[in-house]
């Protein structure tokens, strides 16, 4: 049984990518964490959701079956999900690892991610923990940059002028999945498929918790110092 609550030896991560999965519940701030994660270490950030809203944006044929299911705060059937993330984690810049935002979902989609990788990339496994108030009140209020995906908060990280990303200057929206109804189904979906993960990596000795309920600057301190303890080579 592999662990990663020790160092990985440094030729190991020479050979093998790194892969880092953040789990937790919508507005657990997987997305937030994953940027900042990746703008720290250099690694690609890859959520699927925003390869689903770029697939939805450019109305290809699969674009189209994912806001089927999106629009109804349903998951993604898998064959769905691995045709888009495969495509995306083929490219060269992932070569060395990334960042897998809010993926897996469920125990079959692990299953079948650690067949298709486990030879060639360590796992480094996460789970972002606040409570369903919490949650709620972070959606609800949650802005998006149609550009970069930076998001904001309309109470807690408001942007400097009301609508425009401090980034990079462009319009910021609501997504459509951020209103209360859909968020609570988006969390009795969670509840029911999704968060049975955390004991099914706990059991592999894989899973490491993170306090999520303070600030996004307090989560990524401890975050970025458990990667580095466990990955000096970044």
């Amino acid at each position: 049984m592999t662990t990663y609550s020790a160092k990985v030896e440094t030729h190991d991560v020479k050979e093998r990518a790194l892969v880092i999965i953040l789990l937790g519940a919508p507005g657990s701030g997987k997305g937030t964490q994953s940027v900042e994660i990746s703008h720290s270490f250099n690694l690609p950030h890859i959520s699927t959701g925003d390869l689903f809203r770029e697939n939805i944006k450019n109305q290809t044929e699969i674009g189209q079956k994912v806001k089927s299911y999106l629009d109804k705060g349903a998951l993604v059937p898998d064959e769905l999900v691995f045709d888009i993330l495969f495509a995306r984690i083929s490219k060269a810049d992932c070569s060395k690892g990334y960042i897998l935002d809010g993926f897996p979902r469920t125990t079959l989609q692990a299953h079948k991610l650690e067949d298709l990788l486990s030879s060639s990339v360590h796992f480094a496994i996460f789970n972002l923990v606040v409570d369903d108030s919490a949650v709620i009140k972070r959606l609800s209020g949650r802005l998006v940059c149609k550009k970069c995906s930076r998001v904001f908060h309309k109470d807690s990280t408001p942007p400097k002028i009301e609508g425009v990303c401090d980034v990079c200057g462009e319009e910021l929206y609501q997504r459509s999945d951020d209103n209360p109804e859909v968020i609570k189904e988006r969390l009795r979906v969670y509840y029911e498929q999704t968060k049975p993960l955390e004991e099914y990596y706990k059991n592999k000795g894989q899973l490491t918790p993170i306090n999520a309920s303070g600030s996004p600057a307090e989560v990524l301190k401890t975050l970025k110092a458990k990667i580095q303890e466990m990955y000096p080579i970044l």
